[in-house]
């Protein structure tokens, strides 16, 4: 449903209901003296400004995405802001959510947030909902918002948020990382534009994409992408501008070049306002086969713990360990001291040779993603006496050894 394109395209018509400019809340004089820089802006001026403090965006997540769009947004003036986050700051979190510091470390996300927001600018209403956003609570928060951005960094709560603001008409205004590159749309059938399932029908396999948790991720792209979709907010608020609907932006900070893509709706959905793809809120868990915590709790054959491996080790067992992670994952920590070797995931069916099929043999990775992979490619080459560690080094980290550093 993607095309490369280098012509602009947005889409004609508002992007959301104009206001009646009688019924739009006047500003105080506090308000006109902060806002100055905007009033002065002919596409923007005292009506837009109005326009802005009578909107409200709802943030799914108070993380990297989260940070940025919660900053520009409080700053520029939007009146209701709504943060969706269950999670806690964790000192990892600092490199890039910006919206939290050294002294919020085990604070609440959305206590810290709305400190820092209050503080950015007290003119402005910020509603928080301290829970994870699941199909029996995302209607009931959603429906009452302008806008909804996507700021999540997982494939369920992504189809999630689409699909919610499909069936309540909302523009769903998203946006991704990964490493070193980024992407931003607005997904909005109702201003002619495709959803995000006429992108991406259907989410990978899991463990297939690693996580920001497992790639990694520079820490200033969630700054340039999160305001990229800030400004989108914006123009959809103020009507201004072309919008990104119907338009993929790419972004890669190694090479600095933006790419644009043009997006389609899917065959399946007629151009009457809404997506058909979506009928109703599903559990988005199962449709993007992750297994509930309380299903996996016990060890699957094909896995062993980081005890269990423990255990066999101590007691002289031969064990191949194979370490599938990248090199530079390697040298924060390994398990190099039992004899662990490094062969990266995209080497492994090119390294097969190296590996003896007649030990036993344990492949790990960060958390056990991309080691699972790795299992599939052994047990197809025909290797019987293969285990996938299960939870990764984190896990080893957790359960054996506190002193490893963690990531």
């Amino acid at each position: 449903m993607a095309q490369e394109t280098t012509t602009r395209h947005g889409y004609e018509g508002d992007a959301l209901p104009n206001a009646q400019v009688d019924a739009l809340p006047e500003l105080t004089q506090a308000e006109l003296v902060r806002y100055d820089r905007h009033l002065i802006l002919p596409q923007v001026g005292v009506e837009g400004q109005r326009k802005l403090k009578a909107a409200s965006v709802l943030l799914i997540g108070a993380g990297g995405l989260g940070s940025p769009l919660a900053l520009y947004l409080a700053a520029a003036g939007v009146g209701r802001i709504g943060i969706v986050d269950f999670d806690v700051v964790d000192e990892s979190n600092l490199q890039r959510q910006v919206l939290h510091g050294t002294k919020d470390i085990g604070r609440p996300k959305l206590e810290s947030a709305r400190d820092r927001l209050h503080d950015l600018n007290p003119y402005i209403q910020i509603e928080t909902h301290e829970t994870l956003l699941r199909s029996d609570n995302a209607l009931g928060i959603c429906q009452n918002y302008d806008i909804i951005i996507d700021g999540t960094d997982n494939f369920q709560t992504r189809y999630l948020v689409n699909d919610v603001c499909v069936l309540l008409g909302k523009p769903n205004v998203y946006g991704s990382i990964f490493r070193f590159e980024g992407q931003a749309s607005v997904f909005h059938p109702g201003a002619g534009g495709p959803c995000y399932r006429c992108l991406y029908p259907e989410p990978p396999p899991p463990g297939m994409v690693p996580s920001c948790a497992e790639g990694g991720v520079l820490g200033l792209l969630p700054g340039i992408v999160g305001v990229i979709q800030a400004t989108e907010a914006v123009k959809l608020i103020l009507n201004e501008g072309e919008t990104l609907v119907g338009r993929l932006l790419l972004f890669d900070a190694l090479k600095m070049k933006f790419r644009e893509l043009r997006l389609r709706r899917s065959p399946a959905c007629p151009a009457d306002g809404r997506c058909t793809l979506v009928k109703e809120l599903i559990d988005y868990d199962q449709f993007c086969g992750i297994t509930p915590a309380q299903e996996v709790a016990a060890v699957a054959e094909w896995e062993i713990t980081p005890l269990q491996l423990k255990h066999k080790l101590e007691h002289g067992e031969t064990i191949t360990i194979i370490d599938v992670r990248e090199p530079h994952e390697w040298q924060i920590g390994n398990l190099a001291p039992y004899g662990a070797r490094l062969i990266p995931l995209g080497q492994v069916p090119q390294r097969l040779h190296e590996i003896n099929p007649a030990e036993e043999i344990v492949v790990h990775c960060k958390v056990g993603g991309r080691s699972a992979q790795a299992y599939d490619v052994l047990k197809a080459a025909g290797y019987v006496q293969v285990k996938n560690l299960k939870g990764g080094i984190l896990a080893w980290a957790d359960e054996v050894d506190r002193s490893m550093k963690k990531y």
